[in-house]
């Protein structure tokens, strides 16, 4: 036992891991005096969001409410997120990261301060000299607060923008009018459709709250319920422990916005798991790093997009979207799922026995836990707002704490509580507010349309190239964004193409925010991969490809629900819906199985590229006799394959 638990990282060995490979977490360990600073900061931004969820109170107009919750969060990025990740071991904090907290927080509280002349005379009479300084400083420290809390790729892709939106006149087919520096920067600064537009104001009411209510659950200890339940329910099963680790991953994600983070606190328990049980070291990495990217998509959180989701799409309401979202998380998990079964299938790993396994008993008792998550989820599903079922969901976490004495959370507990809400919550706010600035010069120069109409050239009106080309450019994409922020960017560049060409607007934002987030999985740059093969000890890019592999799934499922959208119960009736979903799972069995190497019986040759074959026409859309053919060839094949094994000798495994 006392091995099993050397080989579980311990809670720095994560932390380490985590800032390895997800820029988000490098913060500095030791920042020495300005503890207590960052300490105030922290809790103040908290209560802060709390206060003015209340009914009562309300938020304030959304350019405030943005200035306040920007503000503050660049102040304690730069005092929390050093120059280089050399700064990260350092004591303390250097001067002139102590100056750019404060000049950022200036450059956002000067909206408040100035807030009558900045939305009224200074529209009519113009911008003086000391609004553009305070807007040029804010920009500026926005783009450095993001590379240090998010990332560089983000910020190259803002900096583009800005310079197209100051010198783009002269580019064939894609030029504009043309902006100034004060023009450009008045508008991205005080306007609300730039840095505080949608992405910033969703994320100052909304995606704080929720995030905050992630930090509440892991207090009370659901995220080690979530990994007893799932071990409970699969553990027992063939390749148990990588089922389980699937399943932990898939409800981890309703509470967790990071699919780096979701590998390293659940992987650290799931890969050696999987690694005892005789699965390839790569493997498990790929299970886990897999499932954890789909946390992303799963309802209600989605990775914080479906907030803005709501917002980008006016005929559904965030309501709607939870329920849409059920069908393809589903698809996406039940291909994991399937992969890894024959995953050990393939190599004869069996379940665990029971005496490891959770007890029955044990996981009726911890189901309470579940209680906040249930109460939010029948909030949001029967119209609540967003905010007040947040805020609900925030208290009933506060009051399940009480019911064991280990998760009880005292004064002490409570402020840490409130600090962690604010912190895990910075990079999130970084990347919406640098977004901001790209969907900003996107609606002012009008480069949304003329990208919309360049992709639709360039596949010639064919609606599969169109697709092919919208996954490439979102790819490319989410290899340097986060969720969030990849998909703010895809859905005002890339999602336009599709509604032109007659894709529903659902279904078109659903196809970019898919292939957005399986960039963490996409081998060159797939950082789930990596994060999951560093607690591994395995090849970094074979773990990728094995990712790749597994979650092939999130690769079809997309272009289903574009040439199918009752999927995303688009005009749709039961039974369309029922036949959809029985020849996705039929189709993406198929798929996985020709892609893991196993179906019934390990693969002649051809059996594997006639199942794969199968696979794809069972999805095929609209054409049944193209599906009944794909149908039989899959019966046919699993017969062959069962009468094969039959006549093999058994072996002992």
């Amino acid at each position: 036992m006392a091995e099993k638990n050397q080989e579980i990282l311990s809670e720095q060995e994560q932390q380490e891991m985590l800032a390895k490979y997800d820029k988000e977490s490098s913060f500095r360990n030791n920042p020495g005096k300005w503890a207590w600073v960052i300490t105030f900061m922290a809790i103040s931004l908290t209560v802060f969001h709390l206060y003015r969820a209340f009914p009562m109170n309300g938020p304030l107009t959304s350019i405030m409410q943005g200035a306040v919750h920007l503000g503050t969060a660049m102040g304690l990025i730069f005092l929390l997120y050093p120059l280089h990740r050399g700064g990260m071991k350092k004591r303390g904090v250097p001067w002139y990261d102590v100056l750019f907290a404060f000049a950022s927080m200036a450059s956002c509280y000067y909206i408040l301060f100035r807030y009558d002349w900045i939305t009224g005379a200074a529209r009519i009479m113009g911008f003086s000299t000391i609004d553009i300084i305070f807007a040029s400083m804010g920009i500026f420290l926005l783009l450095e607060a993001t590379r240090r809390a998010v990332g560089l790729p983000i910020v190259i892709i803002a900096g583009l923008a800005i310079i197209y939106g100051m010198f783009g006149t002269n580019i064939p087919y894609f030029g504009h009018g043309g902006f100034d520096w004060n023009g450009l920067s008045r508008r991205l600064f005080f306007e609300t459709d730039a840095i505080f537009g949608t992405p910033i104001q969703i994320s100052s009411t909304y995606i704080y709250l929720f995030l905050f209510f992630g930090v509440m659950l892991t207090k009370t200890g659901v995220g080690q319920y979530f990994n007893d339940l799932a071990f409970g329910l699969t553990g027992r099963f063939t390749g148990g422990t990588a089922k389980a680790a699937v399943a932990a991953s898939a409800m981890q994600g309703t509470v967790t916005g990071s699919s780096v983070a979701n590998t390293v606190a659940s992987g650290s328990f799931t890969i050696p798991m999987m690694k005892r049980a005789n699965f390839r070291p790569e493997f498990a990495a790929a299970a886990e790093a897999s499932a954890s990217t789909g946390g992303q998509i799963m309802p209600p959180i989605m990775g914080a997009a479906a907030f803005i989701m709501a917002e980008y799409v006016p005929s559904v309401s965030y309501s709607d979207i939870i329920i849409i979202g059920i069908i393809p998380a589903a698809l996406y998990f039940t291909g994991v799922f399937m992969g890894t079964h024959f995953e050990a299938k393939r190599y004869g790993i069996v379940g665990l026995p029971k005496s490891e396994l959770p007890s029955t008993k044990g996981l009726i008792k911890g189901s309470y836990l579940l209680l906040p998550l249930v109460i939010i989820i029948t909030m949001l599903v029967n119209g609540f707002t967003p905010t007040y079922a947040a805020l609900t969901g925030i208290g009933t976490a506060f009051l399940v704490s009480y019911v064991r004495k280990e998760t009880r959370l005292w004064p002490r507990d409570i402020l840490d509580a409130l600090e962690q809400g604010a912190k895990i919550a910075l990079p999130v706010i970084a990347a919406c507010a640098s977004a901001g600035i790209i969907v900003g010069t996107v609606v002012f120069t009008g480069l949304g349309g003329k990208i919309a109409g360049g992709l639709l050239d360039l596949a010639g009106n064919n609606l599969f190239l169109l697709l092919f080309f919208t996954m490439i450019a979102c790819i490319l994409l989410g290899m340097g964004l986060p969720t969030t922020a990849n998909y703010v960017v895809t859905a005002s560049m890339a999602a336009p193409a599709l509604i032109n060409y007659g894709v529903p607007d659902i279904a078109a934002h659903f196809f970019v925010f898919y292939f957005g987030i399986v960039a963490d999985i996409t081998p060159p740059v797939c950082l789930a991969a990596y994060a999951g093969a560093g607690i591994a000890k395995a090849n970094p890019m074979r773990a990728g490809v094995n990712a790749f592999k597994l979650a092939i799934a999130a690769f079809i499922i997309p272009y289903i629900f574009v040439f199918e959208p009752q999927l995303l119960l688009v005009d749709a009736d039961v039974l369309t819906v029922t036949l959809l979903i029985i020849t996705s799972l039929l189709g993406m069995s198929a798929v996985s199985g020709a892609v893991m190497g196993y179906f019934f019986n390990t693969f002649l040759w051809y059996e594997r590229i006639l199942l794969f074959a199968a696979g794809i026409m069972l999805i095929y859309p609209d054409n049944l006799l193209i599906e009944g053919s794909g149908l039989a060839l899959y019966i046919l094949l699993a017969v062959v394959q069962t009468l094969r094994k039959k006549k093999q000798p058994k072996t002992n495994v």
